[in-house]
């Protein structure tokens, strides 16, 4: 019933799992698990574009009822330009961690929960199908992103994540 994209959408979930396991003083590990749940989650996506048809709509579709009384449902799929999206997401999602391996030093474990966190959102926002199921996603994509700017930003880092927060939901 469930296929690669939702996969996609909950191996960050999976991988938040594992890091809630490991002690949160053992930095190399948390960074190690993060760095390789994200390599998973770019080998997962690839077989989305190589069995893409591009004559086709929507792809690898998949439905299920949520909220029925509300006609809301987790329906799933890519076209051309969400499976760029996915792919380029990612693709960048283990590129970007590896930037920050040595930039971040403090709450590393918070640090990458909000990571995984985010880019569940992320894909999720993508691939939805239902509004109802995007906006979960937008919203679920907000706050980690709210949290890394806050915590882990510049100097005027609370400036910018309240800016952010404003321009993003009014």
């Amino acid at each position: 019933m469930f296929g690669t994209l939702s996969a996609l959408v909950f191996l960050p979930l999976f991988g938040m799992f594992v890091l809630a396991l490991i002690p949160g003083r053992n930095a190399r590990a948390v960074r190690i698990a993060t760095l390789v749940t994200t390599i998973v989650l770019f080998l997962v996506s690839l077989p989305l574009a190589s069995g893409f048809r591009a004559d086709a709509t929507m792809q690898f579709e998949e439905r299920a009822p949520w909220i029925p009384q509300f006609g809301i449902s987790y329906h799933v799929g890519i076209d051309g330009i969400s499976l760029f999206l996915l792919l380029l997401t990612t693709f960048l999602a283990p590129i970007v961690y590896l930037s920050a391996w040595n930039a971040i030093t403090k709450r590393v474990k918070e640090f990458s929960l909000f990571y995984l966190l985010l880019h569940t959102g992320m894909i999720g926002a993508f691939v939805s199908l239902d509004l109802f199921l995007f906006y979960v996603f937008w919203e679920l994509m907000l706050i980690p992103m709210a949290f890394l700017i806050g915590v882990w930003g510049g100097e005027r880092r609370i400036y910018a994540a309240v800016k952010f927060v404003l321009y993003t939901v009014v």
